[in-house]
C-alpha cells in the first residue's frame, strides 16, 4: 500500500557566471622532472633534519629521563637515610628519657630509704629514753600493776580492815560491858562493906 520514499538527489547549486577555459600545451609553463628535483632535495633535506632533530630531542628526554630517574632514586635513598637515621635519633632520645627516668627513680627511691632510715634512727633513739620515762610516768600514776598486788589492795585490805574494826569494836563493847560489871560489883561490895560497918559500929 505505501512505497518506500526515493533517495533525495544531490544537490547541486545553480550555475553563476560564465566558464573560461585556458589551453596550455606540453612545454608551456615547467618541466616537473626538473622543477620538482630541488623542492624534493629541500623536503627530503627538511624531513632528515626534522628527524635528527626528534632524534637527538628523543635522546635528550632518555638522558634527563635517566638522570631524572637518577636523581629520584638519590633522593628517596636520602630519605630512606634521613628516616632511618631520624628514627635512630628518637629511639636514642627515647632510651635516653627512659634511662633518665630510671635514674631519677632510683634517686628517687633512695632518698625515700634514706630518709626513712634517718627517720627510724630518729624515732628509736627517740623512743629510747621516752618509752622507760612515759612507762614509769604510768606506772606511777597506777597504769600499770600487779594483779596480786591490785588485788591485796583494792580486795583484801579494806575487807582486813573492816573485819578489824569489826573486832575492836567488839573488844570495845566488851570492856564497856566488863567495865560495867565490873563497876556493878564493886558498886555492890562497897555496899555491903557499908552495911557491914554500919551493923558492926552499931553493935
Amino acid at each position: 500500500a505505501f512505497l518506500d520514499r526515493p533517495p533525495s538527489p544531490m544537490y547541486v547549486p545553480a550555475k553563476t557566471g560564465v566558464d573560461i577555459t585556458t589551453q596550455i600545451l606540453e612545454g608551456d609553463l615547467f618541466d616537473f622532472d626538473i622543477e620538482v628535483k630541488p623542492i624534493l632535495e629541500v623536503l627530503v633535506g627538511k624531513t632528515v633534519e626534522q628527524a635528527l632533530l626528534e632524534v637527538m630531542e628523543e635522546e635528550e628526554l632518555a638522558n634527563l629521563r635517566s638522570q631524572q630517574r637518577a636523581f629520584e632514586e638519590l633522593r628517596n635513598a636520602e630519605l630512606v637515610e634521613q628516616q632511618r637515621l631520624e628514627e635512630q635519633e628518637r629511639r636514642h632520645r627515647e632510651e635516653k628519657e627512659r634511662r633518665m627516668k630510671q635514674q631519677r627513680e632510683i634517686v628517687k627511691k633512695e632518698k625515700e630509704t634514706s630518709d626513712k632510715i634517718a627517720a627510724r634512727a630518729f624515732a628509736q633513739s627517740y623512743l629510747a629514753d621516752l618509752v622507760p620515762t612515759v612507762f614509769g610516768t604510768l606506772s606511777d600514776n597506777g597504769y600499770f600493776y600487779d594483779p596480786v598486788e591490785r588485788d591485796i589492795e583494792q580486795g583484801f585490805m579494806p575487807w582486813l580492815i573492816d573485819q578489824v574494826q569489826v573486832q575492836l569494836q567488839k573488844s570495845q563493847l566488851g570492856r564497856l560491858v566488863l567495865d560495867g560489871i565490873i563497876r556493878d560489883v564493886m558498886n555492890q561490895r562497897i555496899d555491903a562493906y557499908s552495911r557491914t560497918s554500919t551493923s558492926g559500929g552499931g553493935a
